[in-house]
C-alpha cells in the first residue's frame, strides 16, 4: 500500500478550517416523544482521537458525514441530535450547522472561533454527495483549508465528502484511518506468515469474491458458519436440512481448487454440533460430518474442529477474521466461536499472533466471547472491511495515497 500523510504531518492549523470526513451513521432510537437518541456511540467514540487533536491545534474542526439514505432533506437524517451525542463522547461544546454548503454553512463557520467544533448537515440530503459531484466538491472545499479522512467504513464510496474533496484540498488520513490502513497494511498488505483467514457467516453467495481473493493471499482458509455446508456438500457429503447453497457446489470446488494450486490448505469442519430446530438451547448432538441426518441441521462446528484450527493457528504469525463460526446469537451454538476467538486473543496477547478481524457480525460475535480487548485491531468497518478483502481498491483510501 503506497503512503499516506497524517494529521501529524499537518502544518501549523491555528485559525484554519480543517473538514473532516467521519463517520457518524450511527444507530438511532425514536422515543415516543418523537425524540432521536444514540443507541450506540462506537463510532462516535472513534472519532475522538482525531477532532480533539485537530481542535486542540487551533483548528475550526468542521465534520462531515453521511446519515442513513435519504434522497431528499427530512428531519429523520438530521445529524443534530448526532452533533448532541458527538459533544456528550468529546466532553466538550459542538455547534450544528443546518447545512454543509451554501451561505448557512459558510456563515456557521464563520462565526466558530479557532478551536471550535461544528457537525455540518447530513451531505446525502444533496444529490452532489453520491453523485460525487465537481461543483459539490467546490462548495465544500469552499469551506475549508484542509481535508482530513477519517471514516475508513465510508471509504469504498468514491462520494464528495470520501474522495472528491482529497482531489482538491490538502488531504490526510485522520486517526482512525491511519490506524486501520496500518492494520490492514499487516494483515494483508505485507503480513508475517504464516497468515490465516478464519471466515464464517451464513452464505458463500455474499462473500464469493473474499474466498476467491484470500485463497490466493493465505497460507490457511478456515471455513466454518453456513458456507462451511456448502463447502461439505460440494465434497459430497449430506448436510441434512442445514442452510446450504446447493447451487453453488461448482464455485466452491473451484475455490479449493484455486487454493490447491496456490499452496492454501483448506480447513473445513470433520465434527459439527446438529440440531433438528433453529432454537436456543434446542436438543442438539455432536456429529461427525458423514453422520448427519436427514432430519438434522449444522448449526455449529464441532470441538474436534476448534481444536484442530487453534492448533493450525499456533503455528502461524497472523489471522484475519471475519464472521462466526455457528449460530453464535443462540446457546450452546455460540461454543465454536466463542472458543475459537478466545484461542486467537490469547495467542495475540501472547504475542506469537497478530490478529485484525472486521465486517458484519464479527465486531458482535467478537464482543460475544469477550475478547475485543485482546485481538490486535478490530475495524467497525462493513463494507469497506469486505471490500479489502476481496482485494479491491477503496476510492478513499487511493484519493489519500501520496
Amino acid at each position: 500500500m503506497a503512503g499516506f500523510r497524517t494529521i501529524d504531518d499537518m502544518p501549523a492549523l491555528a485559525g484554519k478550517a480543517v473538514l473532516v470526513r467521519a463517520d457518524l451513521n450511527v444507530p438511532v432510537a425514536t422515543g415516543p416523544d418523537g425524540v432521536r437518541t444514540v443507541t450506540d456511540a462506537t463510532r462516535l467514540r472513534a472519532a475522538v482521537a482525531t477532532i480533539a487533536a485537530l481542535a486542540d491545534a487551533g483548528a475550526k474542526v468542521l465534520v462531515l458525514s453521511h446519515f442513513g439514505r435519504p434522497k431528499q432533506r427530512d428531519t429523520q437524517n438530521s445529524l443534530a441530535p448526532i452533533a448532541a451525542a458527538l459533544a456528550d463522547v468529546l466532553g466538550r461544546p459542538v455547534v450544528f450547522i443546518g447545512d454543509c454548503v451554501g451561505e448557512q454553512a459558510a456563515a456557521g463557520v464563520a462565526d466558530l472561533p479557532a478551536g471550535g467544533i461544528a457537525v455540518l448537515e447530513n451531505t446525502r440530503f444533496h444529490a452532489g454527495e453520491e453523485a460525487n459531484d465537481p461543483a459539490f466538491v467546490a462548495a465544500l472545499a469552499a469551506l475549508g483549508d484542509y481535508y482530513v479522512n477519517d471514516a475508513f467504513s465510508a471509504a469504498h464510496r468514491a462520494h464528495a465528502s470520501t474522495e472528491g474533496l482529497a482531489r482538491v484540498l490538502p488531504a490526510y488520513a485522520g486517526r482512525n484511518m491511519a490506524a486501520e490502513l496500518k492494520a490492514l497494511t499487516a494483515a494483508l498488505g505485507e503480513p508475517k506468515r504464516p497468515v490465516a483467514a478464519v471466515i464464517g457467516g451464513a452464505k458463500v453467495s455474499s462473500k464469493i469474491d473474499v474466498l476467491t481473493n484470500l485463497v490466493g493471499q493465505v497460507d490457511h482458509l478456515m471455513i466454518g458458519g453456513g458456507m462451511a455446508n456448502t463447502f461439505l456438500a460440494a465434497r459430497g457429503i449430506s448436510v441434512g436440512k442445514s442452510l446450504c447453497e446447493h447451487d453453488l457446489k461448482d464455485t466452491a470446488l473451484d475455490i479449493m481448487a484455486r487454493a490447491a494450486t496456490s499452496g492454501c490448505t483448506v480447513h473445513l469442519p470433520y465434527d459439527v454440533v446438529v440440531a433438528r430446530e433453529f432454537a436456543a438451547n434446542a436438543p442438539h448432538r455432536i456429529a461427525n460430518i458423514h453422520d448427519i441426518a436427514d432430519d438434522e441441521m449444522v448449526l455449529d462446528i464441532g470441538p474436534a474442529a476448534v481444536e484442530a484450527l487453534g492448533d493450525a493457528l499456533k503455528t502461524c504469525a497472523t489471522c484475519v477474521w471475519n464472521g462466526p463460526m455457528g449460530a453464535f446469537e443462540l446457546v450452546p451454538f455460540d461454543a465454536a466461536t466463542v472458543a475459537l476467538a478466545r484461542i486467537a486473543g490469547a495467542l495475540t496477547q501472547g504475542g506469537t499472533l497478530l490478529t485484525v478481524a472486521g465486517g458484519g457480525d464479527t465486531v458482535a460475535a467478537l464482543a460475544h466471547a469477550g475478547v475485543t480487548g485482546e485481538f490486535s485491531f478490530i475495524s467497525t468497518a462493513g463494507g469497506a472491511f469486505l471490500e479489502w478483502m476481496e482485494g479491491k481498491p477503496l476510492p478513499g483510501v487511493v484519493a489519500l495515497q501520496t
